[in-house]
């Protein structure tokens, strides 16, 4: 699915999932936890496939009536319901340890691989942020509990300035995910440590 400013395909429910069960994995949470938060960064963006606005309650939704006709546990499947109804900054906030890993996770997804839009020409401010997005990597230490997203932006497609007028929701809400899960948030920019 290409709805939105970016992409929301496999390639991007692949990296949630994964780097969502890689943070409560390096905070030593229980396996099944674990695979829960895989479960709910795979389906997190489903709900695009009805509208992209509010994408995540309505994904929330056909999670939930997924996993009951599979066969799942309600309280579980009522913990992924809650983490992709949560993992929007325009309505949600970490309100599971889940939910907290699954924001971390989608909101850490910032590189030019999402950028559909190929016409530079053409790039509106979140085309210009994300392909400006060379590298990105989420690292979560578990000895000094932080978690901390590096980020090398190209200053010469958008200046840094133009991240933080688009993430700044995102990464405020990144920031109370991490304090949901008794971490701190770190934002490092080119090398530069900004929060």
């Amino acid at each position: 699915m290409d709805y939105g400013y970016t992409e929301h395909s496999h390639r991007h429910i692949s990296i949630v999932s994964k780097r969502a069960g890689e943070i409560l994995e390096t905070l030593n949470y229980p396996a099944r936890t674990i695979e829960l938060a895989k479960i709910a960064g795979y389906l997190h963006d489903i709900g695009n496939c009805v509208n992209r606005v509010d994408h995540a309650h309505s994904g929330a939704i056909l999670a939930y009536n997924i996993l009951k006709d599979m066969g799942m546990p309600e309280e579980e499947r009522t913990e992924i319901m809650m983490a992709i109804g949560n993992h929007d900054e325009q309505t949600g906030t970490a309100v599971s340890d889940i939910s907290a890993a699954l924001i971390l996770a989608d909101k850490s997804d910032v590189h030019r691989n999402r950028v559909s839009n190929t016409n530079l020409s053409t790039f509106d401010i979140h085309d210009r942020v994300n392909y400006a997005v060379t590298d990105a990597e989420l690292k979560i230490d578990s000895k000094e509990r932080k978690a901390i997203l590096c980020l090398n932006i190209d200053t010469k497609i958008c200046p840094v300035l133009d991240y933080f007028e688009i993430f700044m929701d995102r990464t405020m809400m990144s920031k109370y995910a991490a304090k949901y899960l008794k971490i701190w948030f770190e934002l490092v920019i080119n090398n530069t440590k900004l929060l």
